[in-house]
């Protein structure tokens, strides 16, 4: 990621983070609506996976200055999530999910840069995932 990709990510999270439980929301019924099948693996009381998913996403945001710093995390959140069902096919309905939740909390806010940036970063994070949970093979 570029320095200009890396502070639009982290700028217009800072905007979407006061909304963080609404934002969450959107989110999961969004995922729920376009992946179905990703509804079972949630087990747990969804505000509270909310406040996870939205924790999560900013320790990642504040972190992309420095990704090697939080690769080891995301390296055993990948394997977690293993264990809760997730495969790989499920990272590109999250993403989707993901963009989309984004463009609702940060209206005009959201343009073609800003989209650009985000997907880089979900790219890079989701890839690395990916190829530590299921192998280097399913990350290409």
């Amino acid at each position: 990621m570029t320095p200009e990709q890396i502070t639009l990510v982290q700028e217009s999270f800072s905007r979407v983070a006061p909304i963080a439980d609404q934002a969450a929301a959107l989110f999961y019924r969004r995922l729920f609506e376009i992946a179905p099948q990703t509804r079972p693996l949630f087990k747990s009381d969804m505000s509270e996976q909310g406040r996870k998913l939205m924790s999560t996403l900013g320790v990642v945001v504040r972190g992309l200055a420095n990704l090697e710093s939080i690769l080891p995390a995301a390296s055993m959140l990948a394997k977690r999530h293993v264990e809760y069902g997730v495969k790989a096919e499920h990272y590109a309905p999250v993403g989707e999910a993901l963009l989309w939740t984004l463009e609702q909390g940060l209206g005009d806010a959201w343009n073609r840069k800003t989209k650009e940036a985000w997907t880089e970063a979900y790219t890079t994070l989701s890839g690395f995932m990916i190829g530590e949970a299921y192998g280097k093979t399913k990350a290409a």
